[in-house]
């Protein structure tokens, strides 16, 4: 892999998206070849299971089906897009990787997280992000935000309860992996958000060159 590749991670409301965005727009400026993606989705296949993982259906979905649908997406989004655009060196900015399955099925669903490290060493061969930005907030926060925004898919309709749990596991993944982990505090305001970013950005970018 000569590339890099940079997730973005935290519970609904925490402003991945907008930091992803803030991240692409100065990698951009700095003429870094970039490719954006999301999970679960990415590729046709991956976004046809999204379409199944966050549609509300009458009938409940188990969790163990969740946990392995998310990894079947995963395992297609590795193949076609992931690691050919690590190859050609690019780099790749995700929205949710594998911490996010730790996070939501481990932390808010309680499968145990030996099965998840299962799925994980078998989808991805190897591949770990070389840089996880985790937007971190306090739930009622991230929530308050939810709700301003369209009608909440089936996982974002989950209670607070859930999402504590959530976000304790993410900040229990920070604590372990703290080589890659950059916690960012979600609920300062958009101009130190964009400051903090910009360090990741520029220690990425002098990896890069090296």
């Amino acid at each position: 892999m000569t590339g890099k590749f940079i997730t973005f991670e935290g519970i609904e409301g925490a402003g991945k998206s907008t930091a992803l965005e803030l991240t692409h727009q100065y990698l951009k400026q700095h003429n870094i070849e970039v490719v954006v993606t999301r999970e679960p989705g990415g590729t046709k296949i991956s976004e046809a299971i999204r379409k199944l993982l966050l549609d509300h259906n009458d009938e409940t979905m188990a969790a163990d089906a969740e946990l392995l649908l998310f990894f079947a997406s995963r395992a297609q989004h590795i193949a076609q897009i992931i690691k050919p655009a690590l190859q050609a060196g690019k780099i790749v900015l995700c929205d949710r990787f594998t911490d996010a399955s730790f996070a939501y099925q481990c932390g808010g669903r309680g499968i145990a997280e030996e099965r998840v490290a299962v799925l994980e060493q078998w989808a991805h061969q190897g591949l770990q992000p070389d840089v996880t930005i985790l937007m971190d907030v306090p739930v009622e926060i991230g929530m308050q935000r939810v709700k301003q925004r369209s009608e909440p898919d089936r996982i974002e309709a989950e209670q607070c309860q859930f999402f504590e749990k959530v976000r304790a596991q993410y900040l229990k993944r920070a604590q372990q992996y703290p080589e890659r982990f950059q916690v960012v505090d979600a609920s300062v305001s958009l101009d130190e958000i964009k400051q903090v970013l910009q360090q990741i950005c520029s220690a990425v970018i002098q990896e890069l060159k090296k």
